[in-house]
């Protein structure tokens, strides 16, 4: 009786499958839209089948032994004899060519396979479309889940006013007040609203029935308690439909006891999590480690977790309102807090591993790998700084991942929960010390020579005072790339050249070698001494090569690219900035790319190639604007830069120069990157 919004993708994908399958299953969670979908499939497929789509509800149905029945019944089979129900259908059936649809299979699973198996088996042109929360097990069932609805931000090119949540919301909405209209001043209410619950349509539609009593912005407010708010809005349907927490509930009661303890457990998840993560949280004397895989697969076929499967393996993601659930439980249980300090004890465990391995061959990995753990990473550091003990381990976790608050593109957070968890640990210690450190190179990451130094300073006095000697060595390493930001080139060189040389015998190639190592040669190119400067970054780049290093690897390129353009080898250096920009887009090294277009630009303009150094200059205007500080505020990179721009304009004219520049600024940093690699426009393409 209400209109149908959105599906269009998943619709198509169900055609597809029931025209290569003749059983295709549709699962997801309560509430997620699995009956509309199918039911709106049968009305746009029904002239397919000459003998129609026959659609058979199982829901009221408590008793498997009834489940033949209500199948007959709603095929109009009006047999009352005493001969087998499974014959009597197979015999109404029989070569019929027509679509039976079953739907909420999953309180009655073995019965509903036991039957639908038998019917194809008996009926050729018998094709079944079933709904369930889990699968049914048959060896040639195909299985589609149906996911929540998109939420705004799911696609970032994507009008708020299109997207499906919001559209199911303004559908719903209009249809219990007659006046209501999406417009300017209540579209970002309604959009957080439908983000807040998840896409799931169940919720929004109960939360568009509340516009009765309530404003958006008021049910956006009370939503705190999503479940006692959205309560009892429809008189009318099942009892498990009426409110979000009976849909939720259902599936809870369908889960055996074990699974069930396992959902409240893997609430202390955010975001999603791999199996050897639940096995270690999750697991004790009453859900043996052994177990959990097998408990966790009957979570993913009961749709109660999603499952994500990318090239980096599979991981597993409890939507947040079925997370809040289980975290209600968990507190019953009383075993939130043991939950909690286990996921902050796997995640200390995971960045030290994280850490001890960045510098080899499996460095991509690890970042990817800590990219996707950044939500339980996150969720650990504030369970540490908010619990009596705990916060010290704050500081191992935020220190061991220094590489990922440098190096991935998280400086800004990276510094903010440093300084909360200093704040929070004010004794002197070694792990106090490391943070420390780490700080410093944050902040030079940053541009904050100053707060850099700052760091480094303090880290050197309290390490001397704790006896920490690898402390030292690396805070006089990060006071030196300090040095090198203030352009203080005599001051940086020592402290450099002692960590460096303090560094040598050490197997540990990061942070303090190789950096120090590449910062040491753009000391001497800036103080014209190339040779000795390119000599180091070919010792440098043959260690990485050999130890399978790429992040500082791609900054010794582009050190080396300075190098030789210095000494007039411009083609040479294109070759190695390019090799750097190539490597960085394996990370998310926004600071590293700008740096390297900065030094491709001033490369195209010694090549006679003016226009296309000027629309780098612009994308690098543009782009430089949301990293941070322009060249990091570094002296000598910024008077190059002043070159460059002085360079094209005298060579362009104001008006070309102008124009390029105004090309350039549209560009993102992929763009630009493409640019500068000869990707975007064949035009542009070098033969170097």
């Amino acid at each position: 009786m209400t209109s149908f919004v959105g599906r269009t993708r998943l619709l198509a994908n169900l055609k597809r499958h029931l025209a290569e399958s003749r059983l295709v299953t549709v699962t997801g969670i309560g509430g997620v839209g699995k009956s509309r979908t199918v039911l709106r499939l049968a009305h746009q497929i029904r002239t397919q089948y000459p003998d129609g789509v026959w659609f058979a509800d199982l829901a009221r149905l408590q008793d498997a032994g009834m489940v033949k029945h209500t199948i007959a019944s709603a095929l109009g089979i009006a047999d009352q004899s005493s001969r087998n129900e499974t014959d009597s259908l197979a015999e109404w059936v029989g070569d019929r060519d027509m679509l039976l649809i079953i739907d909420t299979c999953e309180h009655l699973v073995q019965g509903c396979a036991e039957l639908i198996h038998e019917l194809l088996e008996s009926a050729p042109n018998l094709k079944v479309l079933a709904t369930s929360r889990q699968s049914l097990q048959l060896p040639y069932e195909h299985v589609v889940p149906v996911p929540p609805l998109q939420v705004p931000g799911d696609d970032p090119v994507e009008s708020l006013f299109t997207n499906e949540s919001v559209q199911l919301f303004s559908a719903r909405a209009g249809a219990v007040v007659p006046d209501f209209v999406l417009e300017e001043q209540n579209i970002a209410a309604v959009a957080e609203l439908c983000r807040r619950l998840d896409g799931i349509p169940l919720a929004i539609e109960l939360a568009a029935v509340r516009l009765r009593a309530l404003s958006v912005e008021q049910i956006l407010g009370l939503l705190a308690d999503r479940f006692s708010l959205l309560a009892g809005a429809s008189r009318t349907a099942l009892p498990r439909h009426q409110t979000l927490r009976a849909a939720i509930g259902w599936s809870h009661e369908l889960c055996e006891p074990a699974e069930r303890l396992l959902w409240a457990r893997l609430s202390v998840f955010s975001g999603d999590f791999e199996l050897d993560a639940a096995r270690f949280v999750c697991a004790d004397e009453r859900l043996p480690a052994e177990e959990i895989t097998n408990l966790v697969t009957g979570l993913v076929e009961k749709s109660i977790l999603m499952i994500r499967s990318n090239h980096a393996g599979v991981r597993y993601k409890l939507i947040d309102t079925l997370a809040e659930y289980g975290e209600e439980w968990l507190d019953k249980l009383g075993q939130t807090q043991d939950l909690r300090h286990r996921h902050l004890a796997y995640y200390l465990n995971l960045a030290q591993r994280s850490e001890d391995a960045w510098s080899g061959p499996r460095q991509v990995y690890w970042f990817i790998r800590m990219r996707q753990e950044h939500d339980n990473v996150r969720l650990a550091l504030e369970h540490a700084l908010r619990t009596p003990g705990e916060s010290v381990l704050a500081l191992r976790l935020l220190s061991s991942l220094w590489f990922m608050w440098v190096c991935c593109g998280f400086q800004r957070e990276g510094r903010l929960y440093l300084e909360r968890a200093l704040e929070a640990n004010r004794a002197v210690s070694k792990e106090r010390c490391k943070a420390l450190w780490v700080l410093s190179y944050v902040r030079s990451a940053q541009g904050d020579s100053v707060g850099a130094l700052d760091a480094a300073e303090r880290c050197s006095k309290e390490a001397v005072r704790v006896g920490d000697s690898r402390a030292v060595i690396l805070a006089s390493k990060m006071q030196g790339t300090a040095a090198v930001l203030q352009g203080d080139l005599q001051k940086a060189s020592a402290l450099l050249g002692v960590a460096i040389e303090f560094n040598t015998d050490n197997k540990e190639l990061n942070p303090g070698l190789l950096p120090a190592i590449v910062e040491l040669s753009l000391v001497l190119s800036a103080q014209g001494e190339f040779i000795e400067a390119e000599s180091l970054l070919q010792d440098c780049l043959q260690v990485c090569k050999e130890r399978g290093e790429l992040w500082v690897g791609s900054y010794a390129q582009w050190a080396m690219s300075l190098t030789k353009l210095a000494t007039g080898r411009a083609g040479d250096a294109l070759q190695s900035a390019r090799e750097a920009l190539r490597v960085k887009r394996h990370f998310h090294d926004t600071l590293g790319t700008l740096l390297v277009l900065e030094t491709t630009a001033r490369i195209f303009a010694a090549l006679g190639r003016e226009p296309l150094a000027a629309r780098l200059l612009g994308a690098l205007q543009q782009n430089w604007k949301t990293a941070g500080l322009p060249m990091l505020g570094a002296p000598f990179m910024t008077s190059d830069h002043d070159q460059c721009v002085k360079e094209c304009q005298k060579a362009m004219g104001e008006h070309l120069y102008a124009q390029a520049l105004g090309d350039g600024a549209r560009l993102d940093l992929d763009e630009a990157s493409a640019l500068a690699l000869g990707e975007l426009d064949a035009s542009e393409n070098d033969p170097g």
